[in-house]
């Protein structure tokens, strides 16, 4: 979130941020008016409670007690109540309202109201040729009998699928062995975490309050089935002060994401590309401030490293304001070539949150031993989407008789080096 002193003392530059991005869902004015009744609200309680010590200490030395005094006394502390109680009226309202504004964009970042104003940056590969015509990775799928729409509707309904033999065993191999690159040579620690997380949790990176409506959300528990790795790793320091020499924490953590797909009616609804339930690696960072765009470069490559291993040409595209994602503050997109549908797919999202994340959840650091704490930098992005990469390399090496040839990094993990119409060999 950002912080009411940075509202109060430069509103014309979160006005300028708003409309950057074209959002105009919570009024500026109405924060503004809200921290200054507040302020006005604390002054008024601290002036009574000065002048209720006053009162007391004079009554303490007077034998007969006024019985001015002792009225002045009880008004004061009605008053006090009464100024606490409305100032935490206007404290919760402020605070859902601060919730509900976007993180301010980095310069860098495009302005646009939409897509068109993202930018490919670079891209990588090339975009292969067929002596046939390259089928969406649902048809592969299907003809390999690796993936199952039909029972995937039958169990859960729209957007849910079920991977069978080979199928199932690429996708347990892609995960283990992204895993195993970030852990082993790209220097993140492996962490595995709950799929059920608190409230406060979603808050503190910036899916509540104000997407509470594509959340899977236990209603008897309050617990919400996390949309990304992001929300419990980021939330591993929530509350904590990260004490000065440990920075920077670079984590990756494989979890499944659940997602309702709320605002995406139409899109994508063949295939596994947008769909309820998925499997996703995630790379998450804390960092000090100042090198927090430096890192964001190597967390993008990071995610970009794994497709290069395995052949699939990509493109790299920086967002614009308009697609920018509510708590970043920079974000890009490496997106994978389809073949089967001429098209490159956003395979990760890659973004640098500065400090909005941290305040939200209240996670800080010490730039030195005995320094006064700071708020960190999170950064997370995908590395990767499982399914899509899963996807994606259906698309890129899928064979003249059907078959599917596999990676030669992947092969010792799968223990085949191709899925045929007959079967894997």
């Amino acid at each position: 979130m950002l912080s009411p002193e940075l509202i109060r003392r430069n509103p014309d530059l979160v006005r300028q941020a708003l409309a950057k991005r074209f959002d105009d869902s919570v009024t500026l004015d109405t924060v503004l008016g809200l921290d200054e009744e507040r302020r006005k609200l604390i002054a008024e309680a601290e002036s009574l409670r000065a002048r209720r010590n006053e009162v007391s200490r004079i009554l303490g030395k007077t034998r007969d007690k006024p019985l001015a005094l002792i009225e002045e006394m009880r008004q004061a502390g009605d008053r006090i109540k009464a100024a606490e109680a409305s100032q935490a009226e206007i404290e919760a309202r402020l605070n859902d309202l601060l919730l509900r504004i976007p993180n301010i964009p980095h310069e860098s970042v495009p302005v646009g109201q939409d897509e068109s104003a993202n930018v490919v940056v670079r891209t990588w590969g090339d975009i292969p040729e067929f002596p046939f015509t390259p089928l969406p990775h649902w048809d592969i799928g299907t003809r390999l009998d690796i993936i199952d729409f039909e029972r995937g509707v039958k169990l859960s309904g729209a957007r849910f699928y079920v991977l069978k033999g080979a199928g199932a065993k690429l996708e347990r191999a892609l995960t283990d062995w992204m895993i195993d690159v970030h852990t082993r040579e790209h220097g993140y620690v492996e962490v595995a975490a709950p799929y059920l997380v608190k409230r406060e949790a979603m808050v503190g990176t910036g899916q509540l309050p104000k997407f509470e409506e594509d959340m899977y959300r236990c209603d008897a528990d309050d617990l919400f089935l996390i949309p990304t790795a992001e929300v419990p790793v980021t939330n591993l320091h929530r509350e904590e002060i990260i004490e000065a020499g440990r920075l920077p924490l670079y984590y990756v953590c494989y979890t499944a994401c659940f997602r309702r797909e709320a605002g995406s009616a139409g899109k994508d609804t063949k295939g596994v590309v947008r769909v309820h339930q998925f499997n996703k690696v995630e790379m998450v960072k804390f960092v000090a401030p100042e090198t927090s765009y430096d890192e964001l470069e190597k967390l993008t490559d990071n995610a970009c490293d794994i497709l290069r291993r395995l052949g699939i040409p990509y493109q790299l595209k920086l967002m614009g304001t308009g697609d920018l994602g509510f708590a970043a503050a920079k974000k890009y997109d490496p997106e994978a070539w389809f073949p089967g549908q001429a098209r490159y797919v956003e395979i990760s999202s890659c973004s640098n949150f500065e400090s909005f994340q941290a305040r939200r959840a209240n996670i800080r650091y010490r730039p030195a031993p005995g320094a006064r704490p700071e708020f960190v930098h999170t950064l997370n992005g995908s590395g990767l989407a499982v399914g899509r990469t899963f996807a994606a390399l259906l698309e890129n090496c899928q064979q003249a008789d059907g078959s599917v040839v596999i990676p030669e990094v992947l092969r010792r993990y799968t223990g085949f080096e191709a899925i045929t119409p007959t079967g894997a060999r």
